[in-house]
């Protein structure tokens, strides 16, 4: 037997039957969840139990990742947005119009991942603006973590009603 034919056979090479597109999920909103604006969460939460160094830390590190997401933003967020939606709309055409998996897939990641990249630009430009400090720079990345969630939770949920269609429909359909 062909040792490329048995592989295939072992390693469904279909995107929402593999093992390996639940585990890059779970790992991308995972990630998305700890990493608010570039600055991981428990700085916020050791800022709120110990105050002093570890708020300065946190209004330190927040105020580099929020410049630097401003200067990107200021200065190539036009080229971004161009060429993120032309990605998006390629994968969504070839994706759910031609019906390649693998794109429906990316497609699935890349778009809600889009919106919390929107969202973090309108945080990062909401704090440079009111100059956001101590509770109140919190609250705002606190608000902004909670929100990644819930796009998560209803991408994580979408993706899975979708992937569990794709399956039974190859296996009702047995292609």
């Amino acid at each position: 037997m062909d040792w490329y034919l048995i592989v295939f056979e072992t390693i469904d090479m279909r995107s929402f039957s593999n093992l390996w597109f639940w585990i890059a999920l779970a790992v991308v909103w995972s990630t998305a969840s700890h990493w608010v604006l570039g600055v991981p969460f428990d700085m916020v939460t050791r800022a709120r139990r110990h105050g002093e160094q570890a708020a300065e830390d946190l209004e330190d590190m927040t105020r580099i990742n929020v410049n630097r997401l401003l200067f990107i933003a200021e200065g190539a967020g036009l080229w971004i947005v161009a060429l993120g939606s032309a990605v998006l709309s390629i994968l969504a055409v070839s994706g759910f119009v031609y019906g390649v998996e693998l794109m429906q897939a990316l497609f699935l990641l890349g778009f809600p991942m889009s919106m919390v990249g929107l969202m973090s630009v309108a945080t990062a430009a909401r704090i440079h603006r009111d100059a956001l400090s101590g509770p109140d720079l919190w609250k705002r990345l606190t608000s902004h973590r909670f929100w990644t969630q819930v796009i998560g939770m209803v991408s994580i949920f979408v993706t899975a009603l979708w992937g569990m269609f794709q399956n039974m429909s190859h296996t009702v359909l047995g292609g």
